[in-house]
């Protein structure tokens, strides 16, 4: 089993991964002195693939096993499905020395996150990623968080777990649109800091969309994460250089609010952001056309859904503006001077970022 590390000044956890790794989850509970009730949240899609399977992998450890179904999907992420979730863990008798597992894809493990970050002060928290997009990045570096109607993730918190199990045969389930949106952030981390990785994707892109070679889908999972290990371990909080994680994701974010959070699966609204990313970065001089046309081309590759005629460009600009990584400074940009490397920037007009979405929206 492979095994990266994510070490951050006051704690280290692993990451591992492995075909059929989920066999070997009572193991590596054992490992890290998880011996306390199972508190499991995952939604009903996941549930109906794995929650048996799950529990017949725990079933030798004798601990007592609690199941939550979450809503499918962004509406699971709200400050109701969250207190339901406070309330079913009160009446099963959680206490600190408990533990959430989240078994599922983004939104699981954000809100699974947050309600371990809160109950009681904090929980313990074990992370098994079901999504490709979960797998390469949203379950790695301890972001956990819920929405509000007024923009996504505006309210979480920093909270890391126990480790992390990521099964490369828990993908081949995926349908092709999850794993194309889960992609997305993969093409991200080609982007901002690993032209390798951009180029492999260029390559290869019909064999690795396709999902087919564990090893290979196990390559793509340690690239990424691994990257992501890095940039966190230098900045947890996102004082400075974890930002660059953002990229394509000012707009994304903005285009799942102007949604309500209803067409666009995350990896999606991010393929668009990225595109709309570059375009800046080209408009500002700080990427080569050459770039441009190669960033944009993989982002059409994963083909995400069109952005419907309701949304506006007005309507993004006021979502902007409620962007959390906002400050009183002006928005902050993740561009591209190169492929595999990024900037950050608050030295873009109103007027640029204007002209940047009336790009997007008339494309």
């Amino acid at each position: 089993m492979k095994e990266i590390r994510v070490s951050l000044p006051h704690l280290t956890y692993p990451i591992y991964c492995a075909p059929s790794a989920l066999e070997r989850l009572p193991e590596l509970m054992h490992r890290h002195q998880a011996h306390e009730p199972l508190y499991i949240i995952t939604d009903q899609r996941v549930a109906d693939l794995y929650e048996k399977r799950l529990a017949a992998v725990l079933r030798p450890t004798g601990l007592p096993l609690f199941f939550f179904h979450a809503p499918v999907g962004e509406s699971a992420k709200t400050l109701a499905v969250a207190e339901e979730l406070y309330t079913w863990l009160i009446q099963n008798q959680a206490d600190r020395s408990s533990v959430i597992l989240a078994l599922g894809g983004g939104v699981v493990g954000d809100l699974a996150g947050f309600v371990a970050a809160t109950f009681m002060r904090g929980m313990h928290l074990i992370q098994i990623p079901t999504t490709l997009l979960a797998q390469v990045d949203s379950s790695v570096g301890g972001k956990v968080g819920i929405n509000h109607r007024l923009g996504k993730n505006l309210i979480g918190a920093f909270h890391h777990p126990l480790f992390v199990l990521l099964d490369p045969l828990l993908l081949f389930t995926l349908e092709q649109r999850q794993v194309a949106a889960g992609l997305a952030e993969v093409v991200k981390y080609g982007c901002i800091a690993n032209s390798e990785l951009f180029h492999w994707l260029s390559r290869e892109w019909s064999d690795i969309a396709g999902l087919k070679d564990p090893q290979q889908i196990q390559h793509l999972l340690l690239t990424c994460c691994s990257i992501k290990a890095r940039v966190v371990g230098n900045d947890e909080r996102e004082r400075g250089g974890r930002a660059i994680l953002n990229f394509g994701h000012t707009i994304g974010h903005a285009l799942e609010a102007a949604t309500n959070f209803e067409t666009f699966l995350h990896g999606e609204a991010v393929a668009h952001g990225m595109g709309a990313a570059a375009w800046l970065s080209l408009h500002k001089g700080l990427l080569s056309h050459h770039d441009f046309l190669r960033v944009s081309t993989l982002c059409e590759q994963l083909a995400p859904p069109p952005i419907p005629d309701s949304v506006t460009e007005e309507r993004l600009l006021s979502l902007m503006l409620h962007d959390k990584k906002r400050n009183r400074s002006g928005q902050q940009w993740v561009l591209l001077s190169a492929i595999g490397q990024a900037c950050l920037t608050r030295q873009v007009t109103v007027e640029e970022t204007s002209a940047a979405l009336r790009w997007l929206l008339d494309r």
